[in-house]
């Protein structure tokens, strides 16, 4: 089969590599489409997946054309999207029910192979099988929705609060809409890129703006939760001085290894502030999978462009230049 190949930091083609065959406990689905996301730029940098080469992708769904021996909870044909996870089960933190923190952490598309490839292997516990009527294709969002719903339980998530969110790209979008759903009284939105801007106007954020300087009037207080979806420590930087007493900072984007950023423990203790972050998925894909089905996202406005499998590193490209929204990779 053809699958793209991270061999070394920077360098990532496509080739043909040994068609996967199922453990026990595994299915084997076919791609229909695998999202990319900031996580796919650190492996190509050399960052997160501990050995190289590896077959990136790890937001994908597909159709089953394989089960393991064991298997009895899904059959050939069936429609899945895949939760990437694959916690030990075992250490302290799994212990503890925190198997996104696992001293032992994998996942499908980082550890081992993943879904930008034509066929992919998963346990099939990690599976959510989609309904008639759900694009398959489409259904690679669940993933990224998946983290983003991870995100929002962490937050205190009251009636009313006001968002300020950092990035309009797939997650910063993903997280507007959750807000929304949490019963936001208003989600601001700021973004250097007007297109996204644009976009998030569309999905029916309350305001956008390029700086949120020109948001401040309506905010004198500052917000009540402040999420970044950037990574940028620039962006992370302004958005610490934006929360406003008791509120939160959601360090939800993937920043660099070096990044640094100052904070102010005295106003941290004197104004309560909460600074957290979110890591991956946690208990949140069956979640996420409910919301998708039944129209939390509009997967047309989020996916922004599909390219051909062997096409897998202009993909790449375009994502790390910030044009469009979630980029897929259809083989």
């Amino acid at each position: 089969m053809k699958a793209a190949v991270i061999s070394a930091p920077g360098q990532v083609s496509v080739e043909s590599v040994p068609d996967p065959t199922p453990g026990p406990r595994d299915v084997v689905v076919r791609v229909f489409a695998c999202g990319i996301c900031g996580t796919d730029l650190h492996i190509l940098e050399g960052e997160f997946a501990p050995t190289l080469p590896v077959v990136p992708g790890h937001e994908f769904a597909g159709e089953v054309v394989a089960v393991g021996a064991e298997v009895t909870e899904l059959s050939t044909g069936d429609r899945v999207a895949v939760d990437p996870s694959l916690h030990c089960g075992e250490c302290h933190y799994c212990r503890r029910a925190r198997g996104n923190l696992c001293e032992n952490w994998a996942a499908i598309g980082v550890t081992t192979a993943g879904g930008a490839a034509e066929y992919a292997v998963a346990p099939v516990k990690n599976c959510y099988r989609l309904p008639e009527g759900v694009d398959t294709g489409q259904a690679a969002l669940i993933e990224p929705l998946s983290c983003a719903v991870r995100g929002f339980d962490v937050l205190p998530r009251v009636l009313a609060d006001h968002y300020l969110i950092y990035g309009a790209g797939t997650m910063g979008l993903m997280m507007m809409e959750l807000a929304k759903r949490a019963g936001a009284g208003s989600v601001n939105v700021v973004d250097i890129n007007p297109a996204r801007l644009e976009t998030a106007r569309e999905l029916g954020c309350s305001a956008t703006a390029t700086s949120a300087d020109e948001l401040l009037g309506g905010f004198p207080r500052g917000w009540d939760v402040v999420i970044d979806c950037t990574g940028v420590a620039a962006a992370i930087q302004d958005g610490l001085g934006r929360v406003g007493r008791g509120g939160t900072f959601l360090q939800f984007g993937v920043a660099a290894y070096d990044a640094r950023v100052q904070v102010e423990p005295y106003k941290i203790y004197n104004q309560e502030i909460t600074i957290t972050g979110s890591m991956a998925v946690l208990h949140s894909f069956e979640r996420a999978g409910d919301l998708f089905v039944n129209g939390a996202l509009r997967p047309e406005v989020m996916i922004s462009d599909r390219f051909p499998l062997s096409d897998y590193a202009a993909a790449l490209e375009q994502f790390k230049a910030g044009v469009g929204r979630k980029i897929q990779v259809v083989p």
